[in-house]
């Protein structure tokens, strides 16, 4: 019998942090608020993601965001995630949201709307590995908490960079990497490419999580076998 959850070997890391379960909500703006959060981890999301937050906003206008950083212990494991395609800003936000003791920061290298990539933000940050290295070693050398990414394979079908990003991340002490497997040319269309995330995971030593297009039992698992990945991230199908 298991009389408590230190008798539960955790699934994976975040840093030192334990994760126990290996399916979890992805971040997605104007739903994971924190009632949509509480209710994922009750059915067993084994970690919550806020909606994403502009590094811009919360260093000029930190009203704007109060509402998307307030949590509940339950919502626990919890991470902060921020986008801006300026490494500053990224950093300095970062180091200011750390003070609401969240349990880890992620940052935003996958969303694929125009207004956010075309700025060079979001997916638009991946042309940029650079610039990927400089926010992930710095943030590792000056930030308390671990700091952690989500990406898609690239800019578009002839600017598939993920293994350059995720050498970049993994190296300047990111500790886990979302890999929604697409380009930000596809964004949610065509079929998601599952033998790169199993390449990425074959590369890499900290822990991979899938996501993209999963609806089912059957899709989880589907994805768990073909990709080794660590857990599996659900977005649209959550809602």
């Amino acid at each position: 019998m298991i009389n408590s959850i230190k008798d539960i070997k955790p699934s994976f890391y975040i840093g030192e942090k334990p994760i126990y379960g290996n399916t979890l909500h992805a971040p997605m703006d104007g739903y994971t608020d924190s009632p949509f959060r509480v209710i994922a981890r009750e059915y067993g999301s084994a970690l919550t993601y806020t909606e994403f937050m502009n590094a811009n906003d919360i260093l000029t206008k930190p009203e704007i965001i109060q509402h998307k950083i307030i949590f509940s212990e339950n919502e626990r494991p919890i991470a902060f995630q921020v986008y801006d395609e300026e490494p500053s800003r990224i950093i300095s936000a970062c180091l200011f949201l750390a003070q609401y003791q969240p349990d880890f920061l992620d940052i935003n290298m996958g969303c694929s709307t125009p207004t956010v990539s075309g700025r060079g933000a979001g997916a638009g940050l991946l042309k940029e590995p650079k610039k990927i290295a400089l926010i992930f070693s710095q943030l590792s050398r000056e930030c308390p908490l671990p700091i952690t990414a989500k990406i898609r394979l690239g800019w578009d079908s002839s600017f598939k960079n993920y293994l350059e990003v995720t050498k970049a991340i993994e190296e300047n002490g990111g500790k886990l990497i979302a890999i929604h497997a697409r380009t930000r040319q596809q964004g949610m269309r065509g079929k998601v490419d599952l033998d790169a995330i199993a390449e990425i995971k074959q590369h890499s030593r900290i822990p991979i999580i899938g996501n993209g297009d999963i609806f089912s039992v059957q899709g989880i698992d589907q994805m768990k076998s073909t990709t080794g990945c660590d857990a599996v991230m659900i977005g649209r199908g959550t809602i």
